[in-house]
């Protein structure tokens, strides 16, 4: 089976986004804002955009299911306020929860969180129960800076995030770190920010003490962990230099995909990391859609980069394509052993 553990409902319908507007305008005027039953999407409208999406190119490209979640670029938790985000993280959840129950076989659902700056964490406690206890949700997918590119709340290893930690240890739902939309000019959104968060974040825990206070806790770091992998040696040289854990101990909690959109970055990665710490992921449809003239090919058809590297053994494979997101997201494995896989 290959499973896709990173793929955003990048192609919801026009009426998603006309109702997110509505609500931002009237973010100030809480009375007037839109209720969440005047978005009308239909069931056929979901499907359209799904069979003519994500399950066109997963079918396409050799896929078997893929771990969904709303658009991360615009979580946008910067916009509106908490209350806002509260019921624009609800709409984009039901959404999702309406997608993986349309398609059970090639989707399954992971949530967003309704962040927002200065919020603490712990008020997003009782969204990710809704999403996991009520609806069925595997894991979050948790923004390092809800201010969208200023980085005003604490560092992710800091005590105020440990309420919702502790709450996903409870549930045993692992975590995505993957921050939204950029509003500052000095970073662009998917080719700055997003490799700056996943960098940071995977330095962040260097620097502190988070995996011996939840040793069982698990974050995947998207994009192919940023720079990370790039730049092991460094990482490993700063860890020993502040007398802090090494890195290789850190691989228990931290995880790593495959989105990463050429053959070298990908070859490299699985060189790099142990494969054990790697799960396949595309991103697909998301942060680049057109074709590398160099190949002919998608950028993000990642598949073809991990089948093509050829020190990888079939067993390492099966690895990163499904074995190691069956590890990860206890309740996807679950779930797939209900259903005979």
């Amino acid at each position: 089976m290959i499973i896709d553990c990173h793929g955003h409902f990048t192609t919801a319908p026009r009426a998603l986004h006309e109702w997110r507007a509505k609500q931002l305008s009237f973010a100030n005027d809480l009375p007037n804002l839109p209720k969440k039953s005047e978005l009308n999407i239909s069931d056929d409208q979901i499907r359209e955009a799904i069979i003519n999406g994500q399950l066109k190119l997963q079918k396409e490209r050799g896929g078997d299911m893929t771990i969904f979640s709303p658009i991360a670029g615009q979580m946008a938790h910067h916009l509106g306020n908490e209350a806002t985000s509260l019921q624009w993280t609800e709409v984009c959840n039901d959404l999702i929860y309406r997608v993986v129950n349309l398609f059970p076989e090639n989707f399954v659902a992971v949530c967003q969180l309704p962040q927002s700056p200065g919020a603490p964490p712990a008020n997003s406690i009782p969204e990710l129960r809704r999403c996991v206890e009520e609806l069925g949700f595997i894991g979050c997918n948790l923004s390092p800076d809800p201010s969208g590119g200023y980085w005003k709340d604490p560092p992710l290893t800091d005590k105020w995030w440990y309420p919702l930690y502790e709450e996903c240890v409870r549930l045993d739902v692992p975590i995505m770190v993957h921050v939204s939309s950029s509003c500052n000019p000095c970073f662009h959104g998917t080719g700055a920010h997003y490799i700056n968060g996943d960098t940071t974040a995977f330095m962040q825990f260097i620097q502190a003490d988070l995996f011996k206070d939840f040793p069982t806790i698990r974050f995947i770091i998207p994009h192919g962990g940023g720079a990370v992998p790039y730049h092991w040696g460094r990482y490993r040289g700063l860890a020993l230099d502040m007398k802090r854990p090494t890195v290789e101990s850190m691989l228990k909690n931290v995880f790593f995909d495959t989105c990463v959109y050429h053959f070298k970055g990908v070859e490299f990665l699985t060189k790099v990391v142990p494969v054990e710490n790697i799960l396949f992921g595309s991103e697909m449809i998301g942060a680049v859609r057109g074709l590398d003239p160099l190949t002919g090919q998608n950028f993000d058809d990642t598949k073809r980069y991990v089948d093509a590297c050829a020190h990888l053994t079939d067993s390492e494979r099966h690895q990163i394509f499904e074995g190691n997101a069956r590890r990860v997201y206890p309740r996807l494995d679950a779930l797939l052993k209900k259903r005979g896989h």
